[in-house]
This record gives structure tokens, sequence and C-alpha cells, in this order.
């Protein structure tokens, strides 16, 4: 029993803070992102991501967004219901030639308590081409402004 406590205790994710974010998008939990259990369904955080993303990449200036999505890894943490509203912080944590990783936390807004963390990797991508392409500078820029 000690070592199953110890394994599940190594596999807990990094405890995030907001002070860590500079970028944040809030969201309205709706009664219908509840499950029969009394609480956000784990399906909804993957659109509560998707739309803190989208929403990061139209203020880098994007209309068509030129990336699509390689990978997404999501830690739940503690349990969402409704009424609340949320806030989603959201950072680049790593540059590559042609991918990028979007760390995003979900927080409760009103006592600030960490729900999910998630990394996304995304590739940029050439859609009339099908292929990948260079990150473009607004990315690599925005990038740099945050953390050099």
């Amino acid at each position: 029993l000690s070592l199953l406590k110890e394994k599940l205790k190594m596999t807990k994710p990094k405890q995030i803070k907001k002070t860590e974010f500079s970028y944040f998008v809030e969201i309205d939990i709706r009664w219908a992102d509840m499950d029969s259990l009394g609480h956000v369904n784990n399906a909804n955080f993957l659109t509560y991501v998707e739309t803190a993303r989208v929403k990061l990449l139209e203020k880098l200036g994007f209309k068509d967004v030129p990336i699509i999505m390689a990978s997404i890894k999501i830690d739940y943490i503690n349990q969402l219901s409704y009424p609340q509203k949320i806030e989603i912080g959201q950072k680049i944590v790593r540059i590559g030639y042609s991918s990028f990783d979007i760390l995003t936390a979900i927080f409760e807004k009103k006592n600030g308590t960490i729900i999910t963390v998630s990394t996304t990797t995304l590739v940029c991508f050439d859609y009339k081409k099908q292929t990948k392409i260079q990150i473009p500078q607004e990315i690599i820029k925005y990038y740099e402004d945050d953390f050099l």
C-alpha cells in the first residue's frame, strides 16, 4: 500500500500558480457542462483549452490559424461544478523549428483553486500544401517577450 501511495504521489502534476501566467481567458461554466455525477465532464476541458488557445492565437494576429494540434495531455487536479467562472492561463513554454508547446492551467476565478493543467503541442502547418512550416515570427516574439 505504501508503494502505491508513493507512485501516486510521483505522478501528481506540479502545482502551478496563477502568477506564472500573464495571459488569461475567462469562461462561465454552463449547466450543460456537468455530467450525472454533478461535476464538469472531463471532455469539456478540451473545449475550454481550445477556446483559450484560439483566443491567444487571435491576440497574436492570426485569423487563419496556421497550426495543427499534435498532442494534448490534461491532468485533472480538482473538480469543478456549476455555477463557476474559470480563468484559463496560458503561456508558450517550448519553441522548436515547426512546433511549440502551450502550457494551460484552469483556475476557479473566485478562489484561485487550480482545476487542470495541460500541455498542448502544436505544429505550424500549411493546409494548402499539407506540410509543416517554420513557426511564424509572431509566435516566436510572444515567447521571447514572455520568457526572455
